[in-house]
């Protein structure tokens, strides 16, 4: 895929998705960076509605500790590896507090350095919280870039790099809220709707013609 056409996807994308922001409900970076570890593997939907509960109680590192591990299980049950997830977490407040005077850090090797926290989760938090233009892989971006030709890879790395290689620059900023909800909705997979993807006729998937 060429620059012109790199350029006219996004393009495209900004225009059908005019707000492209997490669908995580969040107010501070340290409510949504304890979002964001929950979110694994789990659905947004899942953690917005355990966030709802416990954020009103514990939305610092400090309350979250108060809290304890115990504490925030009860909380976060419903939600998919909370035992490993409540560990992580308050690991996490307690190395935001000796380290980070409790709050949440800007750069992605602190972030990385927080028990539950890797690159992916990092680039969201950049993103998302601090307006950083950088990517977070995940399944749906992966997809995205691979199937339509924009940025092709073997592993989430390489489509991260090609990524930050191919976007045009005004689009960096929300090209991850952008690919995300685009995978999401249309492009999803199993059966992309290519019939309503705004993208069409730019991607060079294959057998988009032939999907019904």
């Amino acid at each position: 895929m060429n620059s012109t056409t790199r350029q006219r996807l996004f393009d495209h994308l900004a225009e059908a998705i005019p707000h492209p922001v997490t669908e995580l409900v969040y107010t501070t970076p340290f409510e949504l960076l304890i979002a964001v570890v929950l979110s694994a593997q789990a659905t947004d939907k899942s953690v917005n509605k355990a966030a709802a509960r416990l954020f009103p109680v514990a939305n610092t590192a400090q309350a979250m500790l108060a809290l304890g591990e115990d504490g925030l299980k009860d909380y976060i049950k419903t939600i998919g590896l909370f035992n490993s997830k409540a560990a992580n977490i308050i690991k996490l407040c307690q190395a935001l507090i000796e380290r980070h005077g409790g709050e949440v850090p800007q750069s992605r090797a602190e972030l990385e350095a927080l028990a539950g926290v890797g690159r992916k989760t990092a680039n969201v938090i950049l993103n998302t919280a601090f307006g950083q233009p950088v990517i977070a892989v995940d399944t749906h971006i992966f997809r995205v870039a691979n199937r339509t030709g924009l940025a092709a890879g073997k592993t989430v790395l390489a489509v991260e790099k090609a990524l930050e290689k191919n976007v045009p620059k005004q689009h960096k900023k929300d090209a991850h809220h952008l690919l995300i909800l685009h995978g999401r909705y249309v492009c999803i997979a199993r059966k992309p709707r290519c019939a309503e993807c705004c993208i069409a006729k730019l991607c060079e998937y294959k057998e988009k013609n032939t999907m019904r």
